[in-house]
Order: C-alpha cells, then sequence, then structure tokens
C-alpha cells in the first residue's frame, strides 16, 4: 500500500485551493503541488483530488483502467473510506483514466431540479493541459472567452459539453488533471467553438 500526502493537511488545503480556482475560472489551468503517492494507473492529481474531496460517504465510480487494478481499488478504499460502486449514477465522483473511453455524460447523475449539487464530478485524467485542439469557453467565471488545450478527449467533447450545459442548473462538472495542473468544465460552461 503506497502512502498517501505527505503532508495531509497543508497538501489537502492546497489541492482544494487549486480545485476550486479552477472551477470558479473555467478553462483556467492552475498549479497542483503536492507530493502523493499513487498505484498507477491513478496519477497524482486524480489521488490528491480524490484523497482531497472523497470520504466514507462520498461513492466513487472507477473506469474499467482504474477498476481493474486492484492496488488502485484498495488504496482508495483505504485513504478515502469510500465505496466504489458499479453504476456511474450513483457516484458522487467518478475518476477516469482512459478519456477515449469515457461513457456518455447522460450515464452520470446530472442531480435533480431541487438538488442539482448531487450531481456526479467527473475527474479525467488527462496527459497535458497545454495542448491539443482547443476549446473556446464562455459562460460564468470567463472575462469574455477562455481557451482551454488539453489532451487527450474524448473525441465529441464538445458536444458533450453543449448538451451538459443545457441541462443547468443540473449536470456534471468535469475536472482535468495531470500529474501537477489542474483545470474544470463547470456544468454552467459554454463552448463557443472548437479549434484544430
Amino acid at each position: 500500500m503506497t502512502s498517501g500526502f505527505a503532508t495531509p493537511v497543508l497538501s489537502a488545503q492546497t489541492t482544494f485551493r487549486a480545485v476550486l480556482n479552477a472551477l470558479a475560472r473555467p478553462g483556467s489551468v492552475h498549479p497542483m503541488t503536492v507530493a502523493v503517492s499513487a498505484p498507477p494507473p491513478l496519477g497524482a492529481g486524480a489521488a490528491a483530488i480524490a484523497l482531497t474531496l472523497c470520504d466514507h460517504d462520498t461513492p466513487i465510480w472507477l473506469d474499467a483502467g482504474l477498476r481493474s487494478a486492484a492496488s488502485v481499488v484498495a488504496w482508495l478504499r483505504f485513504h478515502c473510506g469510500s465505496t466504489i460502486v458499479d453504476d456511474p449514477r450513483a457516484a458522487a465522483f467518478a475518476l477516469a483514466s482512459e478519456p477515449s473511453e469515457l461513457p456518455p455524460f447522460d450515464r452520470f447523475n446530472p442531480g435533480m431540479p431541487d438538488y442539482p449539487d448531487r450531481s456526479t464530478t467527473i475527474v479525467l485524467q488527462v496527459e497535458t493541459l497545454r495542448s491539443g485542439s482547443a476549446l473556446i469557453l464562455t459562460g460564468p467565471g470567463v472575462r469574455d472567452r477562455q481557451s482551454l488545450r488539453a489532451s487527450p478527449l474524448p473525441l465529441d467533447i464538445g458536444d458533450r459539453l453543449v448538451a451538459n450545459r443545457r441541462l443547468f442548473p443540473r449536470g456534471v462538472d468535469l475536472i482535468l488533471a495531470t500529474a501537477n495542473e489542474v483545470a474544470a468544465l463547470p456544468r454552467s460552461v459554454r463552448v463557443a467553438g472548437e479549434e484544430g
């Protein structure tokens, strides 16, 4: 069993601040430089987010790549105390290591009209937040327009985000994590276009 945070309180505070800033400013990239040791294929960034935001009351869904690694399941259960669920709609958080295999957003919980905050937050591991096709974003938290380049992403990410925005105030929130950076595409974001 690998360890969690080297400095739990400081690392959790640093990670929480980075994720909060990313959600408040969609498409902006924020450093997340905390020391965490997680079993592969769970990346350091996604692991730090799980350690910060998940606990024994947080059901987690894992994609096939993460679920097939017994060490990842054991690590999350030990360090977060979370239940691993089979149904994406039952998950408060979903961790995904393979963007091309991410299920459609409608497979996850979009929240309820009276409780939109009970939707699934998807933490998607990506290789980079510095290159790839650009998503041009507008909406709350974005001044004029914001460009986000992340890779890899699902091929239909633009269509997914448009459909997700139609559900607002319901809908999933998407957090993109590399080993040491984080960006977010919350349900409030609008896609103004895509550039190659």
